[in-house]
């Protein structure tokens, strides 16, 4: 049997700013040359806790690991930085799961102190979105006004944060490279997401928060737990459907997301079987880069991030499990409205199957999502119970009817349109 390829991303995916997407290539050594080529010489690394054994060397976490991947006398990303003299500060990983403000804004401060002249990141979602904070946060020590002074005596603040990136001219940003080690396509936005004190989801938006380099490498994504390797991976389909029923969709749009949808649907059922595979990976990776740049910037977000990620910080749930318990339900919400273009979104999960390519598309997210190891689909699995489903939905609709009424194909028009959306019995759908 010929061995599967490793899909490509066609250059007219890539958005304007971007300088390169690379996929199935050696982090170590793409990195390095990129940091030469941007003539980098104060770099600060931000990753979540479990890329750590995969770029800096420790007794305890990484003695039987070898990942040079370039065979450069076996020494770690950070290793290399630090025998270059470019590292510019210990290697950060305050980020917690869905980007919570105390560890961004302590990123934020060390980055700042460090007078850091580029961002690598490597990590998950949070790790992506940080990343672009704590460019933005950079960016007023050039300020010609009082923002500096401030910076440097008190530190970052969310507001602050989110006024720099309202500034217009908007300034250069330092540079990031992004090297995801899960698929929740964060770096593939100029969106910034973070998981506030009071537990809401905020962030910043700007184009120049697209990442200038990705570093899509299958071997920081292997041995994942399921729930992130197959809740990231989910994560992809939900920038799909979005982008797909999206009121503001086009017809470009729509083939794009469907492209991305159809290599996701393809890949992950492969993952199923062999999960550590590499070429699955990077083509899990290719297709969620797909969709999520369908999504974005037109469709971003869709009603399916809004309701998603409100649901995660209120309840602290990860966005991989969110997107089980509560996708599915969304498409089956707005079905009537979008019937024609869910009708292809089921011909996409068919993966060619004609008995099943006319089933509604809501209960073929269902059983997709059934099979996936270790991703919620449930609401008490989570331990959400009616009551807080009823209290956050009221919260929803006091605070964002008209958004979610922009955003969703059929209106909201009472609370009871949101609690009844949450808690429908996926065997109804």
């Amino acid at each position: 049997m010929a061995e599967m390829a490793v899909s490509t991303i066609p250059p007219s995916h890539i958005p304007e700013g971007m300088k390169a997407v690379h996929v199935g290539e050696p982090f170590l050594s793409i990195a390095l040359q990129t940091l030469e080529d941007f003539g980098s010489k104060r770099v600060f690394v931000l990753a979540n806790k479990s890329s750590r054994k995969f770029i800096e060397r420790d007794a305890n976490l990484s003695a039987d690991i070898d990942c040079s991947n370039d065979g450069d006398n076996n020494l770690l990303f950070i290793d290399k930085l630090r025998e270059l003299g470019i590292l510019a500060a210990p290697l950060n990983t305050s980020l917690e799961m869905g980007g919570m403000q105390d560890g961004l804004l302590q990123a934020c401060n060390e980055a700042y102190a460090a007078q850091a002249d580029v961002i690598v990141t490597v990590g998950g979602g949070a790790v992506q979105d940080a990343g672009k904070l704590i460019r933005l946060w950079l960016s007023t020590r050039h300020d010609n006004d009082s923002t500096d002074s401030t910076n440097a005596t008190a530190g970052a603040t969310v507001e602050a944060i989110q006024a720099a990136a309202n500034r217009n001219p908007m300034p250069i940003l330092p540079p990031q490279i992004a090297i995801p080690n899960s698929f929740a396509m964060a770096e593939g936005t100029y969106v910034a997401g973070l998981t506030t004190s009071s537990k809401t989801k905020s962030g910043a938006a700007h184009s120049s928060l697209l990442p200038t380099v990705i570093i899509y490498d299958p071997v920081l994504s292997a041995g994942l737990p399921d729930w992130v390797r197959f809740g990231t991976a989910l994560r992809g389909v939900e920038h799909a459907v979005g982008a797909i029923t999206h009121p503001k969709a086009t017809e470009d749009i729509r083939n794009r997301a469907l492209l991305g949808l159809s290599i996701l649907h393809d890949n992950i059922t492969k993952l199923l079987s062999n999960p550590e595979c590499p070429t699955t990976h990077s083509n899990i990776y290719v297709g969620g880069f797909i969709a999520v740049r369908a999504l974005s910037p037109t469709c971003y977000p869709s009603i399916g991030h809004l309701i998603e990620n409100q649901y995660s910080a209120k309840f602290g749930v990860h966005q991989g499990s969110c997107s089980g318990i509560l996708m599915a339900r969304i498409m089956d919400y707005h079905y009537e409205q979008t019937m024609e273009y869910q009708k292809r979104i089921s011909m996409a999960l068919s993966g060619g199957d004609e008995s099943i390519s006319n089933t509604p598309a809501p209960q073929l997210l269902r059983d997709l999502i059934k099979m996936l190891p270790g991703v919620k689909h449930e609401h008490d699995q989570v331990n959400v119970t009616n009551d807080m489903l009823r209290e956050l939905a009221t919260w929803m609709f006091e605070n964002h009817l008209e958004r979610f009424n922009v955003l969703c194909p059929r209106k909201f028009t009472c609370v009871e349109d949101i609690y009844g959306l949450m808690t429908k019995s996926l065997d109804d759908l």
